[in-house]
């Protein structure tokens, strides 16, 4: 049951006099109106019946302690006990009593979904917009990896673990294993050949399923289950589907060419004068930067913030990208993806008022057709653009230009959307396209500040998307309420991130130290 909390103050309410005016809570209490959590979750607490509950407001404000000071459920609890600045920052009386750091977890898990902390996100934001805050058009969007907690399995492992389970399940559910199901499971470091032992471990993981099935009991028919649901993804074998039985949802990644990672992908856009965090998603390891770039965007809108340049990098340009910021009204400042457009710039030239491609020697293409070609069982569109013959038939450098080409005139084909990203192309050769795209280096030290300061290189030992999504969207208020504080201080850009924690650990040392006075008060009024 949800209960209005008691604003009253008490006696010892007065030790909060000796928090520094420049602490860096008091600075985002000043700036940011938290009382919005309770109606945003009042949904999911029951107004009539049941013991009286925590406050969200104060939950929440929990959570962002722990994510702002990097600290685990236990001990923000612990350290909230014994520091003024916290309680006074939770709303609370310094003798008031602190929930349980079991609460934490449960508040986690069964009231704040997913979509709660996007609405937060939200909600700060705009608080800034409307306060002055924000002020800049500028947004940048990019994404960072999130290591799993959990290591990544071989394929023949995850298949042994599976056989166990369905043993264990036949032994609870019967008291014993019947001797038509095989219980001596293969050993596969024995086998030299991993893609053998693989094979040797799936055939026998089927015939343990076949045998077992008519006796199954519900444990064992959940094992059963659970096996076949991992067979049957194609690349489980392959071993870029699941890798690990604990944590289903992560994913191997690519970082580069040559390196991977195991775990999730946080994508995020982030106002680039402000540096504030506007929106996340999270997606497993396999995730293509750029799939849910309308939904950050739009995210992003509704906190008020008028969206006039966006800044990415070269994996960002794609025609369905940047014909979205161009609906916008937006700019892009986003260098070119050799992936995507194949062009030579030096070679060839496009007219987009005329629709012709024209090469260095300035030939103009006469015609235009589509056709698809087949790559690796896929058919691709494509315009295949031809020269006028009679310049070609005489020039210089038709030899260089034609190749292997034993035609009459030069073909030139290209994607549906080469001529669109041409003009895109030629735009980011300019110095106002190079000077402005140096904002977008602000990207980088904010995934630093979150995975050094915050914890987000690594899971928090917490298993599945919506977990890690959790840990990435409240570490993403945390270094939102660092720069806030920096920015009601006045600092511009690109300061007070240091500033704000050593200010914050500095006024935390004088608060404990007056904790003795809490402790004396409390006995002289028991007496």
């Amino acid at each position: 049951m949800l209960r209005e909390k008691e604003q009253q103050r008490s006696f010892y309410s007065s030790l909060y006099e000796r928090i520094p005016p420049n602490h860096i809570l008091r600075q985002i209490a000043g700036a940011v109106d938290f009382s919005f959590a309770n109606a945003l979750l009042e949904g999911s607490y029951c107004k009539k019946f049941g013991r009286p509950a925590k406050e969200p407001e104060l939950m929440l404000k929990l959570l962002f302690l722990e994510y702002l000071y990097n600290l685990s459920d236990v001990k923000v609890i612990e350290e909230a006990s014994v520091n003024l600045a916290f309680l006074w920052f939770l709303g609370l009386n310094p003798e008031e009593e602190l929930p349980d750091a079991s609460l934490l977890a449960k508040f986690r898990r069964y009231r704040l979904q997913e979509f709660s902390l996007d609405e937060v996100i939200t909600e700060i934001l705009r608080q800034c917009v409307e306060s002055g805050l924000v002020k800049g058009s500028g947004v940048s969007v990019d994404s960072t990896h999130v290591e799993a907690a959990l290591k990544r399995k071989v394929p023949e492992r995850i298949m042994r673990k599976l056989t166990r389970r369905i043993l264990k399940g036949l032994q609870k559910d019967n008291g014993y294993v019947d001797t038509s199901v095989c219980t001596s499971i293969p050993d596969y470091t024995k086998i030299e050949d991993p893609k053998q032992a693989r094979q040797v471990m799936k055939a026998f993981l089927e015939e343990t399923i076949k045998a077992s099935e008519p006796l199954a009991g519900e444990r064992t028919r959940r094992a059963i289950e659970e096996a076949r649901e991992v067979l049957s993804d194609e690349k489980f074998l392959l071993q870029k589907g699941i890798r690990s039985l604990a944590d289903k949802d992560a994913r191997v990644g690519r970082k580069s060419h040559d390196t991977s990672f195991y775990g999730y992908k946080m994508e995020y856009t982030m106002t680039t004068e402000e540096q504030l965090i506007a929106a996340v998603e999270v997606q497993s390891g396999e995730y293509v930067d750029g799939t849910q770039f309308d939904r950050l965007l739009d995210r992003t809108q509704e906190s008020g913030v008028k969206v006039g340049e966006v800044y990415a990098d070269k994996a960002y340009f794609r025609a369905d990208i940047l014909d979205q910021i161009e609906q916008e009204g937006a700019r892009a400042y986003i260098p070119v993806s050799h992936s995507a457009y194949r062009i030579d710039a030096e070679k060839f030239r496009y007219n987009k008022d005329s629709g012709q491609w024209f090469c260095r020697m300035g030939n103009g293409t006469v015609s235009c057709r589509r056709l698809t070609r087949r790559r690796k069982e896929k058919e691709y569109p494509l315009l295949q653009y031809v020269f006028d013959q009679a310049q070609c038939a005489g020039c210089a450098h038709r030899a260089e230009c034609m190749g292997k080409q034993q035609r009459r005139a030069r073909r030139l084909e290209v994607s549906l959307n080469t001529a669109q990203l041409y003009e895109a192309s030629q735009r980011q050769k300019s110095e106002e396209f190079l000077d402005k795209y140096k904002k977008r280096a602000a990207q980088e030290s904010k995934n630093a500040e979150m995975k050094r300061f915050h914890g987000l290189a690594r899971a928090r030992g917490w298993y599945g998307l919506r977990s890690v999504a959790q840990q990435a969207k409240l570490t993403a208020i945390a270094v939102n309420l660092k720069r806030i504080a920096a920015l009601a201080r006045g600092k511009g850009p690109g300061a007070g991130v240091k500033a704000a924690v050593f200010s914050a650990l500095s006024s935390h040392a004088a608060a404990v130290q007056d904790v003795w006075l809490l402790t004396c008060r409390r006995q002289l009024a028991a007496c």
